[in-house]
């Protein structure tokens, strides 16, 4: 009984610890954000075939921090966020869909 009361307060004490530090990300959440969006737009419109409209609401963020825009002819999608991240996605292939540039 003592062995597992120990092991429940170093499991506990180290979730604590982890709690208190920050988390931190190779990529910004603005840099996710425009990313995200780039390439969930390209899905959207390219491969499921949806409207501009449709896709504009469906990658839209809370807060929506990336503009989004569509490019038909060419198929890409080019996001921005804050003029200095920004994202592009390209349709490739029906087998491939969409990827990021």
């Amino acid at each position: 009984m003592r062995r597992l009361f120990a092991v429940c307060a170093l499991v506990l004490a180290s979730c604590a610890s982890d709690a208190s530090s920050p988390r931190t990300f190779a990529n910004s959440d603005p840099e996710l954000a425009v990313g995200n969006g780039a390439r969930m737009g390209c899905s959207c419109m390219f491969v499921m075939n949806m409207s501009e409209a449709f896709c504009r609401a469906w990658v839209r963020a809370s807060p929506d921090v990336a503009r989004v825009s569509f490019d038909a002819t060419a198929k890409t999608v080019e996001a921005a966020a804050f003029l200095s991240w920004a994202a592009k996605a390209r349709f490739v292939d029906e087998q491939h869909g969409c990827v990021l540039e």
